[in-house]
C-alpha cells in the first residue's frame, strides 16, 4: 500500500471509523445504503408536511381572528361616530336609534322610556366601557371567563399569588 493511500485511511479508533475495519463487521452495500436514505428522505418529508399543515391552519386562525378584530373595529367606529347630545360616560348603557335619513344617534331614552314608541327606529343597546369600547347590553349578562382562565393557567405556573 502507498503512503498516499495510507494517508486516507482513517488513524483513530476503530469504534469511530467511519466505514468498517473488521472483517466481522456487517457489510454495507449500496442499495441497501440507497433504501435507507429513501426512507430517511421520506420520513423528513412528512414530518415537514405535517408541521407546516399544523403552521397553515394557526395562519388560517389568525386570518379568522385579524377578520373578527376588523369588523369590531368597524362596527366600533360606527358606534363612535353616531350622533350624541350629550357627554358619554364609560359604565352607562345609551340606546341607538336610526333617523329617516339612515344617520344613527344615541339616546339616554330607552324604547320602554318612549312607551314603546320611539320617535325613530330602535337599533341596540349598548354600554360605553372604560376604554371607550362598546358592549351589546345583550352581551352583558354572559359571562367573561378569561378573567378565570388566566387566573388558573397564573396558579399552574406558579405564577399567581394566592
Amino acid at each position: 500500500m502507498t503512503d498516499e493511500k495510507k494517508s486516507i485511511l482513517h488513524q483513530g479508533a476503530d469504534h469511530s471509523s467511519p466505514y468498517p475495519v473488521s472483517r466481522l463487521a456487517p457489510a454495507f452495500q449500496a442499495p441497501d445504503l440507497a433504501e435507507e436514505v429513501e426512507r430517511a428522505e421520506s420520513m423528513l418529508s412528512a414530518r415537514t408536511s405535517a408541521k407546516l399543515r399544523v403552521i397553515a391552519d394557526q395562519i388560517k386562525s389568525l386570518q379568522e381572528e385579524a377578520r373578527k378584530v376588523l369588523d369590531e373595529a368597524h362596527d366600533e367606529h360606527a358606534l363612535t361616530h353616531a350622533e350624541c347630545a350629550f357627554k358619554r360616560l364609560p359604565g352607562k348603557v345609551y340606546h341607538l336609534y336610526q333617523r329617516a335619513d339612515g344617520r344613527q344617534y344615541f339616546s339616554m331614552l330607552s324604547p320602554d322610556d318612549w312607551r314603546g314608541e320611539p320617535p325613530h327606529p330602535y337599533l341596540a343597546s349598548y354600554r360605553l366601557e372604560n376604554d371607550y369600547s362598546w358592549t351589546p347590553l345583550e352581551s352583558l349578562d354572559q359571562a367573561d371567563d378569561t378573567g378565570d382562565l388566566v387566573q388558573q393557567l397564573l396558579r399552574i405556573d406558579g405564577l399567581g399569588g394566592r
